[in-house]
């Protein structure tokens, strides 16, 4: 059984159709990227495989468990790092982690430990006692996927993780991101080519909720005939007109 499966999963808006009869398989450890520009349908499919959106029709499975039927399933195997950092500004980055950590019902002991890992994985040392609303947007977004991680999901989401970052802040998270490939099974939104190519076993590529091609970054330049990623994602773009 793959990690996600989706089954002809829509979602419509009065009259705008946000995600059309998306089918797709991702295996478990991969690190898949969904490519579109603004309004392609990625934030809205991850919102539906989160369960914060029910689709409009279809359905999906994340380690069997349906969005449909089975959302408590669903929040078990599942991580989350949304487009606006889920953090508490007013807090610490350990008071932070330690309220999620409450949240997930780990005890004392599992709390330590947790905070320890996360911690020493994201580089997390010497901003422990930083108010979070002071973070930088690098160092933001960082303890925003630590925070997606405390519940040790199986599936984690990153929704246009190095939007608004600087080059040298997005290559640090770039770091990070591959230092969790294989260990769990990685779903990124973005529109940043470079970031797609850079991390990503496969890549989805949208346009008007569509999945218009799917492949491997090397595979879609091939298909296309295209030198460069971004060449490849105009010229599927291009066609669907």
């Amino acid at each position: 059984m793959d990690a996600i499966q989706t089954f002809q999963l829509t979602k419509k808006y009065k009259d705008t159709l946000a995600v059309d009869a998306l089918t797709l398989s991702i295996p478990h450890g991969e690190l898949f990227a969904l490519l579109g520009v603004n309004g392609a349908g990625k934030t809205t499919t991850i919102r539906m495989l989160c369960g914060l959106v029910r689709p409009t029709s279809g359905d999906a499975l994340l380690n069997g468990h349906s969005i449909l039927t089975d959302l408590a399933g669903v929040k078990q195997e599942i991580g989350v790092s949304p487009q606006e950092t889920a953090v508490a500004p007013n807090l610490t980055v350990l008071e932070n982690l330690s309220l999620l950590c409450g949240v997930y019902g780990l005890s004392s002991e599992q709390k330590n430990e947790r905070i320890q890992t996360l911690t020493q994985q994201f580089h997390l040392e010497s901003i422990l006692k930083k108010r979070a609303g002071k973070l930088s947007g690098g160092w933001m977004r960082r303890l925003s996927i630590a925070i997606a991680l405390i519940g040790s999901p199986k599936i984690l989401f990153l929704d246009e993780p190095s939007l608004g970052l600087d080059v040298l802040a997005r290559g640090e998270l770039w770091s990070t991101i591959r230092s969790l490939k294989g260990s769990v099974t990685i779903i990124l939104t973005t529109h940043y080519m470079e970031e797609a190519e850079e991390l990503s076993d496969r890549i989805g590529i949208m346009k008007s909720g569509r999945l218009l091609a799917l492949g491997s970054p090397t595979e879609l330049k091939e298909a296309s005939g295209s030198p460069t990623l971004e060449k490849a994602f105009l010229s599927y773009v291009k066609e669907a007109v």
